[in-house]
């Protein structure tokens, strides 16, 4: 069994865990540097398509210093926050996921995509049947009304946390995308098959 230590959060950190994602991060990319083309093939990721779009929104994501690559360090914060975080900070992460354009602004068509690629990805999984029940503009529609307060058009970061922390319905929408976890899980479980 690995190492456990205590974080500042209380939560648990199995170093074993650490060293092995380090391991596996230093032989998919030995400069320490993941790029898009890595990151893509380090979840088993093909090079286009809906699920690539949605890989790159996540490495938008990570990519905190916006310099188009992923070090270890930024790699284990962003999947520490997925996968243990908070609501707020994990909303923050979700909104950089659906700002494409790293504008501070989400508008109707990046919503869409982001929708679309995730009711895609969903769909291929046969889970969640009854997240469908709005087409992919319905939802953009319905999402917009409830979060968009100011009915500029687009929605803010104040605005998207907000709308989702007080509707159940935007934020089970918004969970779609907030639960990277589960997508990179299955991921890695569909890429160790081949």
């Amino acid at each position: 069994m690995g190492q456990i230590q205590q974080t500042e959060n209380s939560k648990d950190v199995d170093v074993q865990i650490i060293q092995d994602m380090y391991k596996k991060f230093v032989l998919e990319c030995p400069s320490g540097l993941l790029f898009l083309h890595e990151f893509k093939r380090f979840f088993g990721v093909a090079a286009t398509g809906e699920v690539s779009d949605y890989a790159e929104s996540m490495f938008r994501a990570f990519d905190r210093n916006k310099d188009n690559t992923i070090d270890f360090l930024e790699f284990v914060a962003a999947l520490n926050l997925v996968f243990r975080g908070e609501l707020e900070p994990k909303l923050r992460w979700s909104f950089k996921v659906y700002d494409r354009d790293c504008n501070g602004y989400v508008d109707r068509d990046e919503l869409k995509a982001i929708i679309n690629s995730i009711y895609k990805i969903k769909k291929g999984t046969k889970k969640d049947e009854d997240d469908f029940q709005l087409t992919v503009d319905e939802a953009v529609d319905r999402l917009l009304r409830a979060v968009d307060t100011d009915n500029d058009g687009h929605i803010n970061m104040e605005e998207f946390i907000r709308g989702a922390q007080l509707d159940p319905w935007v934020l089970n929408m918004l969970q779609l995308d907030m639960n990277p976890a589960g997508w990179v899980l299955e991921q890695r479980r569909k890429s160790a098959q081949f």
